[in-house]
């Protein structure tokens, strides 16, 4: 039971991001870099600090929280900043697939590569051997979410063919396939380093866990370490755009009304996005007993959010005039990524 409640806690943040590129189409007379920044003080600062805040208990602190050090005295924290800081890159390039893909095919390709990534990589730097017992199983288990991300991704391609241009323009406005897919898989490697992040501070997590917090919120002040790193990264490329293409006084020369609503639809993708990660230390608490399905708890996420994206690629006719045969073949992948969900628990 704990272990179902865990995956509904998980599927609920996962829904929240898969969601969260829907209120930047709301975004007006912004360019990109402008909307990203916006959306991402948000998402990587705003809602994180208080996700963390939640985590710390009476008569402790934040900051004596997050001064965890390593076993060599190193302080954990800017480890784990330095992974968020190449996810960073990846959650730049995972917005600019996005761009050229558009909400299905771009998360579907980029969330792909990073849940395997970062299911894999940590098992193997704890030694697991993935040939045998609970890493076979975990290993399957992700090569069972990428067929379904393969599959999904032959869909797209099958889109690209049987489009015309006009259809996929006005489908994607930006739409490039090429380019997409390169940066997809870009991005998806280097997402990988935000899963790299949350286990280099787990001393951080067992140190909340030691000054009395809850379970459920102690991967929160983990987190936001993370997000910091994220943020810095994006910071400058967006800072570096505003001043290339003299963007930057677009943040404040729109009318009042447009600027509340930007601000509103920015936070709002902000918690959304936010949410994944505080449903997964929330759902994380509940797997406890199943070592498996906590080590495939990161591909679990990522395969929720391919699933949940593309019911949003249909809803917003990301889809459409692209044939019979390409949405029984997307089913098709969907339907093997719901299989890679519960393919551990049914190993048990």
């Amino acid at each position: 039971m704990n272990t179902v409640l865990g995956l509904l806690i998980i599927a609920v943040g996962s829904f929240g991001q898969s969601s969260s590129y829907v209120p930047i189409k709301k975004v007006r007379d912004w360019a990109w870099e402008c909307f990203w920044l916006t959306q991402g003080i948000f998402a990587w600062l705003v809602f994180p600090y208080f996700g963390a805040l939640m985590a710390v208990p009476a008569g402790a602190s934040l900051g004596g929280i997050l001064a965890a050090t390593g076993a060599g005295g190193t302080m954990v924290a800017w480890k784990v900043m330095g992974y968020g800081a190449l996810w960073g890159i990846g959650g730049l390039t995972f917005g600019l697939s996005m761009r050229y893909l558009g909400v299905a095919m771009g998360q579907s390709l980029a969330l792909g590569t990073c849940s395997a990534f970062g299911t894999l990589i940590p098992a193997l730097l704890k030694g697991d051997n993935l040939f045998r017992g609970d890493g076979l199983i975990l290993l399957i288990g992700v090569s069972i979410a990428i067929a379904g991300i393969a599959v999904i991704g032959f869909a797209g391609t099958l889109r690209d063919k049987n489009m015309t241009e006009e259809e996929k323009r006005k489908a994607v406005k930006d739409f490039a396939l090429k380019k997409g897919i390169l940066i997809a898989l870009l991005a998806g490697v280097m997402s990988a380093c935000f899963s790299l992040g949350l286990e280099a501070g787990d001393p951080i997590k067992t140190k909340a866990l030691g000054m009395g917090a809850k379970d459920l919120l102690a991967l929160n002040p983990v987190v936001l370490l993370v997000t910091i790193g994220g943020f810095c990264t994006n910071a400058v490329f967006c800072i570096y755009n505003n001043i290339k293409n003299k963007t930057g006084k677009q943040y404040l020369s729109v009318p009042g009304n447009i600027l509340i609503n930007n601000l509103l639809f920015c936070a709002l993708a902000g918690v959304l996005w936010y949410s994944q990660f505080f449903g997964l230390g929330m759902g994380k608490s509940f797997l406890q007993d199943s070592p498996v399905m906590l080590a495939f708890s990161w591909s679990i996420l990522m395969s929720l959010n391919v699933l949940f994206s593309n019911i949003w690629g249909v809803l917003l006719k990301e889809w459409k005039g692209s044939g019979q045969r390409t949405v029984t073949v997307l089913i098709t992948g969907l339907s093997i990524l719901v299989i890679s969900i519960i393919f551990p628990q049914l190993m048990k």
